[in-house]
């Protein structure tokens, strides 16, 4: 019993030694893969370093160790600053993927909209806009136009009376009744002729609308004079 014992423990210590024996080979292994690979890396490091200096020599250009010193201490300082760079370069690059689609969208509406102005007419218009600007830079000098620009208000003026409903009603029935003329069939009037239609209503009522119209022009030009 005593001899299967110790077998036994025999066997389990050869087990162990044969365990840390596999070990200490794959330590060894991956030691010389380590040492294989920092030597193939110093290698690559000297020509990369020998083909640096051999360009800077080339171009003439002269660098100061401590410089290069300050420059990875400063680097190294702002490792926080360069990481909030980045995140923000991050966040800029995700908001365009996101906003992309929606700036396509913009762009397409935008050229359907340019699409419907253009069937429209809208482009021809302001085409044809041109050569009316030409006429005006032409017909008018700076002297007209400082004119204008001091007569403005006055013509505003105008123009806004001329805008009342009861204005633009009788120069409504002033041009209807204008083209309802045939100017190349006019009846000839005689002085008789005539004072027989003044007695009629429609030219009293013309009479009526020519003085008081006269005589308000008249009133309007007196007080200016008096001012």
């Amino acid at each position: 019993m005593e001899e299967k014992n110790i077998q036994s423990q025999i066997d389990a210590l050869d087990k162990k030694l044969d365990l840390v024996l596999g070990y200490v080979q794959q330590q060894r292994k991956d030691t010389i893969v380590v040492e294989d690979l920092v030597s193939d890396l110093s290698i690559i490091g000297k020509d990369v370093y020998d083909s640096t200096v051999e360009e800077l020599d080339k171009r003439q250009i002269e660098i100061d160790p401590s410089v290069l010193t300050d420059l990875a201490v400063t680097m190294l300082k702002n490792i926080g600053n360069f990481k909030t760079v980045m995140n923000l370069f991050e966040m800029a690059f995700d908001f365009a993927e996101e906003a992309g689609p929606i700036a396509n969208e913009v762009i397409i509406d935008f050229t359907k909209q340019l699409q419907v102005y253009n069937q429209k007419g809208y482009f021809s218009f302001f085409k044809e806009l041109g050569p009316i600007l030409d006429n005006i830079v032409t017909g008018f000098t700076p002297e007209d136009l400082r004119q204008l620009a001091d007569s403005v208000v006055s013509i505003l003026s105008i123009i806004k009376e001329m805008t009342q409903p009861e204005v633009l009603g009788t120069m409504e029935n002033a041009v209807k009744a204008f083209n309802s003329m045939e100017t190349e069939s006019v009846p000839s009037y005689s002085i008789w002729r005539v004072m027989k239609e003044m007695n009629s209503p429609e030219m009293k009522k013309a009479l009526g609308y020519g003085i008081t119209f006269m005589k308000n022009v008249s009133k309007d030009v007196t007080i200016k004079e008096n001012k």
